[in-house]
């Protein structure tokens, strides 16, 4: 091989490491995290991950004095509520799951860990709990919501004696429901932050109304005293939310 030859040869194999560069970068680029694939190997569609929400509060935090005062309240929505939407959403991405919506996943919720279970039950708790009240309460139903509480319990004081117990016989922290069941309405409780629409719930039907008897809920103002807390508690309950759910 002469000089020239050398040299044209030299001058071709520079051009291809300067081509080569970029092609070998891009391929190493490869590895970054990309957006999930259109299908998977088994040909199902992967769906985004779900994300649950807090519901606006409906009123001003100081709307149910003197019944719950207005602390509570902002502690309630802003540090437990809003903790428990974190800790929910952390959880549906870590255990990777893949249901498209929030009533899917209290239906199933027994599938996952005890952990993702406790807070997406307190998202869809407190959502539901900040509707059934209100200021301004009637203390008592009218039409629909009445006719229904009278005809399941006899009369309405036999209806709040009965719920009440339910709320003060809840060990430790739970909640008391009144929901319905194959068109009746039947009183009960759940633990924790269980809720009549789960698999895993001793206690199910449709949540028509429910009451938070964590300490949270009401131990700044009434300490231990859960019974006064209740007793009070009567004055904030949103009858037309509860008749608006009863079919």
């Amino acid at each position: 091989m002469d000089r020239k030859q050398f040299l044209s040869r030299s001058l071709q194999a520079g051009i291809g490491a300067l081509v080569a560069g970029p092609i070998l970068a891009s391929a190493a680029s490869c590895n970054a995290p990309e957006e999930p694939a259109s299908e998977t190997a088994g040909g199902t569609t992967p769906l985004a991950p779900l994300v649950l929400a807090q519901v606006p509060m409906p009123y001003a935090f100081a709307a149910l004095e003197p019944s719950i005062d207005a602390q509570t309240m902002e502690i309630h929505y802003t540090k437990h509520h809003a903790g428990y939407v974190k800790n929910a959403n952390a959880a549906i991405v870590a255990e990777s799951i893949n249901i498209s919506n929030e009533a899917d996943l209290i239906a199933n919720v027994g599938k996952y860990s005890t952990g993702l279970r406790n807070n997406v039950g307190g998202v869809w708790n407190h959502n539901f709990f900040w509707q059934v009240m209100g200021p301004g309460g009637k203390g008592a139903p009218e039409g629909k919501a009445m006719d229904a509480i009278n005809a399941g319990f006899g009369d309405f004081e036999k209806f709040k004696i009965a719920f009440t117990e339910a709320g003060m016989k809840r060990f430790g922290s739970g909640w008391a429901w009144l929901v319905e069941q194959d068109g009746k309405l039947a009183i009960g409780s759940t633990a924790n932050q269980d809720n009549p629409l789960m698999d895993v719930s001793d206690f199910k039907g449709k949540p028509l109304l429910a009451l938070d008897v964590w300490e949270h809920a009401y131990y700044l103002k009434y300490q231990n005293k859960r019974n006064d807390y209740l007793a009070n508690w009567w004055n904030v309950v949103n009858w037309d939310e509860v008749a608006k759910r009863m079919d």
